[in-house]
């Protein structure tokens, strides 16, 4: 991936995480909850105290927009302001972590994410 790329793709993500804090101060929540929740994601990488592949699995899941989307919707749809804000936080981690080049991983380390190698190989 070029330089100019993934400045690009990090400026996108930037974005829908600045977006998330927006979304998050529609709500009524205090405003200390967004910091407070927005690492929560990951404790879906205790997967990895089993295996690589357990950990993947669960990491993938709660780190994937669509399941971000999904969520959010469905709370608005069911007039549920817990799941927008689970929605909302999950959308906006993923958004941080991908902005930081914390990628989807792949099954065989948890370094190798589909942005490319974090950290040494």
């Amino acid at each position: 991936m070029t330089k100019d790329m993934n400045f690009l793709l990090k400026l996108e993500e930037l974005g829908q995480l600045l977006l998330s804090i927006v979304l998050f101060q529609q709500l009524d929540y205090a405003w200390w909850i967004y910091p407070a929740c927005i690492l929560l994601p990951d404790i879906s990488m205790l997967g990895y105290l089993l295996n690589t592949k357990v950990g993947a699995w669960g990491y993938n899941l709660f780190h994937h927009k669509l399941l971000a989307i999904a969520i959010l919707a469905l709370g608005y749809w069911l007039n549920h302001d817990l799941l927008i804000l689970s929605g909302i936080i999950l959308f906006g981690h993923s958004a941080m972590d991908r902005a930081l080049g914390y990628g989807l991983k792949y099954t065989d380390s948890f370094q190798h994410t589909h942005l490319g190698w974090v950290g040494k190989k």
